[in-house]
């Protein structure tokens, strides 16, 4: 069943729980994500990230992701994850995405507050649901370091004042926020400032949203979650147990066959995502 991000954060919202978000970078990962939430019965978010468009043109894989959605036996959100260019926003709505993140987060706020006002009033006026994000990870979406962010994570943490300006005018309906967690894979268990996520929950009134969600302990979710995120997004660790598999399966020997090693590594990855989702979706 095909919803947008406002319907399905209101399952989250009513039950205090989690909606996971996880990137469908190709057709393995997509009816890796599809099949788990199935399995569990449970809503889910498939996502194409900007970043991850080389490996699939959106052309190409979000067709097939809105296909999986309106088949799928439980809700599920078709969302582009970290747009950063007006370009690939458009080309989202008008393949009928239900969901898309405007990221100018790397802008100054009142370029970042434009920007997102205007995918908001066009994006709205389709019926498609906006996640903004205020606040920034010192990762990018590649796992690597920001360029010309020199200062500590804690230096860019959400502010809950320009939280709640920013929301109020733009007319986001989830904001991502920054307030301890990273992009791509943790050397050391991430350090979380709970206190933001409340003060920022507060002031907005808004579902938020996790990014850098991979590599979290399950005590650190269930925390971000009781605080007010409504939405965890999740690839990296997910695409690492489906790269150990493939690795195991070619190391083996036992196949040249590619579909063999792709085979293999979905099923892993639907082990991974529904592991992911069970613990968002546990009180």
């Amino acid at each position: 069943m095909l919803v947008n991000l406002t319907e399905i954060l209101k399952i989250a919202e009513r039950d205090g729980t989690a909606i996971g978000m996880f990137n469908a970078t190709g057709f393995d990962s997509l009816q890796a994500i599809i099949s788990a939430a199935e399995e569990l019965g449970q809503p889910v978010i498939i996502a194409h990230a900007e970043v991850h468009n080389v490996y699939n043109d959106i052309s190409l894989v979000g067709p097939a992701m809105i296909a999986m959605a309106k088949e799928a036996k439980v809700p599920v959100c078709v969302h582009l994850d970290h747009g950063t260019s007006l370009e690939m926003i458009y080309r989202a709505l008008r393949l009928g995405f239900t969901s898309v993140m405007i990221d100018a987060s790397a802008l100054p706020f009142e370029e970042n507050l434009r920007l997102t006002t205007e995918v908001t009033r066009i994006s709205h006026a389709m019926g498609v649901s906006v996640e903004a994000e205020l606040g920034r990870l010192v990762t990018g979406e590649t796992g690597e370091k920001n360029s010309g962010m020199t200062l500590s994570a804690e230096d860019y943490y959400t502010d809950p004042k320009e939280a709640e300006e920013f929301c109020r005018i733009t007319g986001v309906d989830a904001l991502a926020i920054a307030f301890g967690t990273s992009h791509g894979f943790y050397s050391a268990e991430p350090k979380l400032s709970f206190d933001v996520i409340k003060n920022v929950a507060e002031a907005t009134k808004l579902p938020l949203v996790m990014h850098g969600g991979s590599g979290v302990s399950e005590e650190g979710y269930k925390e971000a979650i009781k605080c007010g995120i409504r939405k965890i997004n999740y690839y990296s660790y997910m695409s690492k147990a489906g790269y150990e598999a493939a690795k195991k399966v070619i190391e083996e020997g036992k196949t040249k066959y590619l579909h063999d090693v792709e085979f293999a590594a979905m099923q892993a990855m639907r082990e991974d995502v529904k592991r992911a989702i069970k613990i968002f979706s546990t009180k």
